[in-house]
């Protein structure tokens, strides 16, 4: 088997990791540094919500949204970023990674903004136009994946592929501490301004009209680093690989790359041919399901698995904080005061836990592998959560405390040092260019299908067993925290199975894992290396 390359795809390969590298990461990065501000800005000011607009005159406790509400609001989110996976992974592959870069960024300022100028005299108003803009954000959010990935996986070089990937997404971690830090300045600064009492002390005058600012602020600066990022996307150019090996203009490619890496190249339109000839099959074909069809089963299954995990975690969250007494009653608390100290907890959460598994992947993720962090990843997931499963009510005791938080924190930083890197990296690797982005937003999609299982399957789930609280939330009865901790370790189980499926891309390059470039012998398929092969 010969195996050609065109030579400005070799030059990107072999560069050393310079300016335009750092350059593609903050555009990147500041995408998903306002994705994640986004995302998850919305579960800091749900109770907020509640006290404003679900308030029961009379009633013991603060209101909170209804549980179909609060699913609306969080899952319609996750919707908008599957159609925008979906789509724009197809539009990346079908007119280019470029251009539509700018467009994603255009529906993340629109529906940050607008997010925050829901309108209505009656809460249903409120909520409806929120869940509206929430969805055209997701699309946004949504498109981001795929296109940043692959933008991020074409520009490096196979040195330090993984690196620079991981770092776009690494952005995600500062995005959620972003959203803790602009809330805890908010509701602080409205807190110190209006002194609202503790509900027990006056229903009334502990969410004061002011406070409908407060949300409406928090979920509006969301729209600020998107705009610093617009001007960048827009003058970026195409990747040499789309330009080259999917809309086969050989010295666009040359003439674009020659700017970027400040080396002169030809275009090689013959070789474009050879190199394009067989790896000209469709998502759809036989011959892609041969050579990567359990590469795309592994990298959705994968992914799936890990967003229901992580986004339980998430909503197990406020559970164990109420458990170690991070957040008191909220019946003891002002609705500003309950929202600083939920933004509080996560952002200690993000701060040691969130924050150092992103940057621990930075530093691994190309010395070791991609599979390795997974597979520890899902591993170390699965442990604790059946320490803390085990041991849960012991751990919840006065002066026991301490140690739920300590391992509930390692389960985030695992997380990330683990499959919620390296299940964004994988796929804008392992596939052809010619269905990279495609490829990508499938599995990043059913990554979302997975939040939505994971957030309202496990919201309920979560519910105390013997419906001590259902009066109190409005949701039903479910397994208790426990219990649903057990179930999670099994889902860990099988991440761990599906991982195996994988390739191994580390120190190769884009083309070599996806075997284009590499000549048929009496019309075979290609060699692929160990990319054809499942290792564990």
């Amino acid at each position: 088997m010969a195996r050609e390359q065109l030579q400005v795809l070799h030059a990107l390969d072999v560069a050393r990791t310079q300016r335009y590298h750092a350059w593609a990461v903050v555009i990147a990065g500041m995408g998903f540094f306002a994705d994640a501000y986004d995302i998850f800005c919305i579960t800091l000011v749900t109770k907020l919500l509640g006290r404003i607009y679900y308030q029961v005159p009379g009633r013991a406790d603060p209101g909170r949204l209804p549980p179909q509400v609060e699913a609306a609001i969080t899952g319609v989110t996750f919707c908008g970023m599957i159609v925008g996976q979906l789509l724009f992974g197809w539009l990346g592959d079908k007119v280019g990674r470029k251009k539509f870069y700018g467009k994603t960024i255009m529906l993340m300022i629109m529906g940050s903004f607008l997010s925050g100028l829901s309108f209505g005299n009656t809460a249903d108003g409120v909520m409806a136009t929120l869940c509206f803009w929430r969805f055209w954000l997701g699309i946004g959010i949504g498109g981001d994946y795929p296109l940043s990935a692959t933008i991020m996986s074409e520009y490096a070089n196979k040195r330090t592929r993984g690196s620079l990937i991981a770092a776009v997404f690494a952005m995600e971690g500062f995005g959620i501490l972003a959203g803790c830090i602009v809330t805890l300045v908010v509701s602080a600064t409205f807190q110190a301004r209006f002194n609202p009492p503790a509900y027990e002390e006056d229903p009334l005058a502990s969410t004061p009209p002011q406070a409908d600012y407060v949300w409406r602020i928090i979920l509006m600066v969301g729209a600020i680093p998107a705009v610093f990022t617009y001007r960048w996307r827009v003058m970026m150019p195409e990747t040499a690989r789309y330009t080259a090996l999917v809309a086969r203009d050989a010295e666009k490619a040359a003439r674009d790359m020659s700017k970027v890496l400040k080396v002169e190249f030809s275009g090689e339109p013959d070789k474009v041919q050879s190199i394009t000839r067989d790896s000209d099959y469709g998502l759809f074909s036989g011959r892609f399901a041969r050579r990567h069809g359990l590469h795309l089963v592994g990298a959705v299954a994968s992914w799936f698995v890990l967003d229901v995990v992580f986004y339980s975690q998430n909503i197990l969250q406020e559970e164990i904080f109420k458990d170690v007494k991070w957040v008191p009653e909220a019946r003891t608390m002002s609705a500003l005061e309950e929202a600083y100290r939920v933004a509080r907890g996560q952002a200690i959460i993000a701060l040691c836990g969130t924050l150092p598994g992103y940057w621990f992947t930075i530093a691994f993720v190309d010395v070791v592998g991609r599979k390795a962090i997974q597979f520890l990843g899902f591993t170390m997931m699965k442990g604790l959560m059946l320490v803390v499963a085990t041991f849960y009510h012991s751990l919840t005791q006065p002066g026991r405390r301490i140690w739920l938080v300590v391992m509930y924190t390692f389960t985030f930083f695992f997380a990330n040092f683990g499959p919620n890197s390296t299940t964004f990296i994988i796929p804008a690797e392992i596939f052809p260019a010619r269905v990279r982005t495609t490829c990508h937003g499938i599995s990043s999609a059913a990554g979302k299908l997975g939040a939505i299982v994971g957030s309202f399957g496990f919201y309920y789930a979560a519910q105390r067993a013997d419906g001590s609280n259902e009066v109190e939330t409005g949701y039903p009865s479910g397994i208790g925290v426990r219990a649903s901790l057990f179930v999670l370790a099994g889902c860990n189980v099988l991440g761990i199975i599906f991982t195996c499926l994988l390739p191994e891309p580390n120190g190769r390059s884009l083309e070599e894992v996806s075997g284009e470039g590499s000549q048929a012998i009496n019309g075979e398929d290609a060699d692929l290396g160990d990319s054809k092969v499942l290792p564990l």
